[in-house]
């Protein structure tokens, strides 16, 4: 759906991730908010009675959502799914981003988790939900590849985790080295996971 499509609320919950993921939750502020959502700034107050706060817990749902609505998206996109196939398509996205734009965004959630953890339960709670609801489809689509059940959930958390911290050390660097390397050294662990039939 594009940005225009989007009622105010849900242009602003978009824009709040979208800053996040380039300034982090401190540098983020409301007003900016409204000016990247196009919206009014009274309407803040309107839709988000909770303040910054609940604007940004929105937002780090929205992305925890996102990133697990785009699962369906890569496994689409490979002739045969297979985990270590999954985990270059997640972190393919990042490489096009960085190789087209540059690396000033990172993951919103893993953003708001570095600023809130220890300051803000309820957004360290959002970030923990978000980073469950990703967790999920990974985790169901390497069950869905073969991999044993008792398997896809650390897997999952070991993929999301990885690529996390690639994402870092890419933005530090201004450099993709880091998304490769995961990629390259994590998947045959990946496909060596699934269990051969017969």
């Amino acid at each position: 759906m594009a940005v225009s499509e989007r009622g105010p609320r849900e242009r602003m919950v978009f824009s709040a991730a979208q800053l996040i993921r380039r300034d982090g939750v401190a540098a983020t502020g409301m007003r900016d908010v409204a000016a990247h959502a196009g919206a009014p700034r009274g309407s803040l107050q309107h839709y988000f009675p909770g303040g910054k706060e609940q604007l940004v817990n929105e937002a780090v749902g929205w992305a925890g959502r996102y990133a697990g609505r785009r699962v369906a998206r890569f496994l689409a996109a490979l002739d045969e799914p297979t985990p270590s196939g999954l985990f270059a398509e997640m972190a393919r996205q990042w490489t096009d981003e960085y190789e087209a734009v540059g690396f000033g965004g990172g993951c919103p959630v893993a953003a708001a988790t570095v600023d809130c953890a220890e300051s803000t339960a309820s957004t360290r709670e959002a970030a923990a939900a978000a980073f469950a609801t990703w967790t999920g489809p990974v985790s169901r689509a390497l069950a869905d590849m073969g991999v044993p059940k008792e398997r896809t959930g650390p897997l999952a958390t070991l993929m999301i985790s990885s690529l996390e911290g690639a994402i870092l050390i890419a933005r530090a660097e201004r450099d993709v080295r880091a998304l490769t390397v995961v990629v390259g050294e994590l998947g045959p662990l990946l496909d060596a996971a699934v269990e051969r039939k017969g």
